[in-house]
C-alpha cells in the first residue's frame, strides 16, 4: 500500500496541481488531507474544488475553523490579528455557505488501520489541539503531545509547515510540510509519502516544483490584502 499524506495547502492551488501531478506519478493507493486548505492563499475556492474533487480522506486544521467561526485575539500574536482578519474577510467573499458547512463538518484526526500490519495515527496539530505547535527537535513535545495513542505505530500531522521524520520509543513521527506555503527556506511545495510492505513502512517526504511568480501574481491581481508578507512567504518558504 502506499498512501499520500498532505496538509496545508492554504489557498494555493497551483502547488496543489503540482502535487496532486507528482501523486498521480506515484500510484498511491490513497490520499490523506490533514487540513487547512483554503485561508491565506490567492486561490481559496479552486483549492478547495480540487481537494473536494479527488478521493481522499480529509480532516479540519485551524485555518478552516478561523474560516469557520473567526480568529480569537488569543489565537495570534496581536500585531497580526487586525491584517489577518482582513485576509478571512477577502476569503469569504470568494467561499459559498457550502463550502463553510464543509469546512465546519471535517473531523479532526484519523486512525488508519484496516487490512494494515501498522496502525497510523493522524491529525492537523495534535490530537487535543488544532492550534498547538510541536517543532521538529522537541523531544519531550514529541513524545507527550504527538505520541498519545499508545497503539499506533507512525504518527503523521502538519500545521507547522516545516517537514520532517524521527523515530522515537520504536515508532516514527513525520510531518508532512506544506503543500502551499513551506516555512523552512526551501520553497517546493511538500508532502509525504507512507510505503507499507510485509509490515514494514517506509517514509518519503517529496519536494515539488510549481510556479511561484504565478501565485505572486495572483495575490497582485485579486488586490489581496498583506500582499508583500505573502509574497514573500511564497517565494522564500519564510514564516509570515
Amino acid at each position: 500500500m502506499r498512501f499520500a499524506f498532505l496538509s496545508d495547502i492554504h489557498g494555493n492551488a497551483t502547488a496543489l496541481e503540482a502535487v496532486i501531478h507528482d501523486i498521480r506519478q506515484q500510484e498511491v493507493d490513497q490520499i490523506f488531507i490533514l487540513g487547512d486548505i483554503c485561508f491565506r492563499g490567492p486561490e481559496p475556492k479552486r483549492s478547495l474544488d480540487l481537494v473536494r474533487s479527488l478521493d481522499a480522506t480529509v480532516i479540519k486544521g485551524n485555518a478552516d475553523e478561523w474560516l469557520v467561526k473567526g480568529i480569537s485575539k488569543d489565537e495570534v500574536p496581536e500585531e497580526a490579528l487586525a491584517i489577518m482578519n482582513e485576509e478571512r474577510e477577502w476569503t469569504l467573499q470568494r467561499l459559498e455557505d457550502e463550502d463553510l458547512e464543509y469546512l465546519a463538518n471535517l473531523p479532526t484526526e484519523l486512525v488508519i488501520e484496516d487490512g494494515l500490519d501498522i496502525i497510523i495515527h493522524a491529525f492537523h496539530a495534535t490530537p487535543n489541539d488544532l492550534l498547538g505547535v510541536v517543532l521538529p527537535d522537541e523531544t519531550e513535545k514529541i513524545e507527550n503531545e504527538i505520541m498519545q495513542r499508545d497503539e499506533a505505530d507512525l504518527f503523521v500531522y502538519g500545521h507547522t509547515h516545516l517537514p520532517f521524520v524521527r523515530s522515537l520509543l520504536g515508532k516514527n513521527v513525520a510531518n508532512t510540510g506544506s503543500v502551499g506555503m513551506p516555512f523552512d527556506g526551501h520553497p517546493l511545495a511538500s508532502y509525504l509519502i507512507v510505503e507499507i510492505e510485509d509490515g514494514r513502512h517506509r517514509l518519503h517526504l517529496n519536494r515539488v516544483p510549481y510556479n511561484r511568480e504565478h501565485v505572486v501574481e495572483l495575490y497582485k491581481q485579486g488586490s489581496y490584502p498583506n500582499i508583500e508578507t505573502m509574497g514573500r512567504v511564497i517565494f522564500y518558504a519564510v514564516k509570515p
